[in-house]
């Protein structure tokens, strides 16, 4: 069964699908059809519809605020990459790779086959060697080349 934030995270992409690639709404209004409180839909912008996943978000608080996102275009796969990685930090946790993974294949930048292929390659099981402290950077570092030699003849 799949978690709240899920949920969450598919009634907003339906909802900028269906808007073509854009949003305008409040919390309230998001909280409200998923029957949660406006924090959860905070978490689920805040995890799910940064820029490292593709999306520019602007909000404002209080009474009269209001949510906006929208879609980087994803009409020129090396652009929205570029935008993608330029978002990015410099630690991506296990957890952070898998969705950026999932992103990046509901976008058609990566292939069905890729996508496991850097997800076996970014989990925890195949940077065991690596010391938990540096896991998470050495993990971005690998995500960035691999994704990188993609667009790099």
């Amino acid at each position: 069964m799949p978690s709240l934030s899920d949920l969450i995270e598919g009634m907003i992409k339906q909802m900028i699908e269906e808007n073509d690639g854009r949003l305008e709404t409040t919390r309230n209004e998001l909280a409200g059809r998923v029957h949660c409180v406006p924090s959860q839909i905070s978490y689920v912008l805040t995890t799910r519809f940064g820029n490292g996943q593709g999306y520019y978000v602007e909000s404002r608080r209080g009474g009269g605020g209001w949510i906006r996102i929208r879609r980087v275009t994803e009409n020129d796969p090396g652009a929205f990459l570029m935008h993608v990685l330029n978002a990015s930090g410099s630690y991506l946790s296990s957890h952070g790779a898998q969705v950026l993974i999932d992103h990046l294949t509901d976008h058609r930048v990566l292939d069905c086959t890729s996508g496991r292929i850097f997800s076996a390659a970014l989990s925890d099981q195949a940077l065991a060697e690596v010391p938990p402290e540096l896991r998470d950077r050495v993990r971005m570092d690998v995500m960035k080349y691999m994704l990188t030699s993609l667009y790099v003849s």
